[in-house]
């Protein structure tokens, strides 16, 4: 796949740069490194990341508690949003809610915190990343050569998106909409019941921080 320097969908990126000037990769990781929050690194910017909800967290933890290590006499190595992603073909870091790993995780160098390889991505849908997690950001993952699949949970609604990549390259939807709903992993042989993805998610407080959310913009 060809990919610009700068392609024009980093435009719709959810944060706004913290300055013009161009970092390099090494200066990006000494200020994270010093940092108190996040941000990403995109091919010269560094982008700061927006705070999650706490039913953000519990969905990602609630996939991370379910998936086993081991699979088929197969090894796997689950990361939490805490570990960074490098993707080389066009020079950005990410941190990926979930990313799994299939056997040893190739790092970036000699630093254990930044990984290459994951063939599964899982995001957690928030209001105001949810057409880059879709987009712009599904676009830059597909440029790693292990990544199969794609899976984006909605945390306002029993809702998942599932692309999985089949034998002809093609990446292939699959939409989950109800609690009675398994989720079948295609790049790994594993199911998960909705209900327990969504175990102790409340909606109602979900939609009140939206509610109060927009009531701080609007003012």
């Amino acid at each position: 796949m060809q990919t610009q320097d700068k392609p024009a969908i980093d435009k719709k990126l959810p944060a706004t740069q913290i300055t013009k000037r161009d970092y390099t990769p090494e200066e990006y990781l000494a200020l994270e490194e010093k940092a108190i929050d996040k941000s990403e690194y995109h091919d010269g910017e560094i982008i700061p990341m927006p705070g999650g909800t706490t039913n953000h967290n519990k969905l990602a933890l609630n996939f991370c508690r379910k998936f086993p290590l081991t699979i088929n006499d197969q090894d796997y190595e689950i990361f939490i949003n805490d570990v960074r992603l490098w993707v080389s073909p066009i020079r950005r870091y990410f941190y990926p809610d979930i990313m799994v790993i299939q056997g040893e995780p190739i790092y970036q160098g000699s630093n254990q915190t930044i990984v290459t390889n994951p063939f599964l991505i899982i995001e957690v849908l928030s209001s105001s990343t949810k057409d880059y997690d879709r987009g712009g950001k599904f676009l830059y993952y597909r440029s790693i050569p292990e990544f199969r699949e794609y899976i984006l949970i909605d945390q306002y609604s029993y809702h998942i998106e599932q692309f999985a990549k089949n034998s002809n390259n093609k990446w292939v939807l699959t939409e989950y909409d109800s609690e009675d709903a398994i989720l079948a992993l295609e790049s790994v042989e594993f199911q998960m019941p909705l209900r327990d993805i969504y175990e102790r998610i409340v909606f109602e407080a979900i939609e009140a921080e939206m509610d109060e959310l927009a009531d701080e913009i609007q003012e």
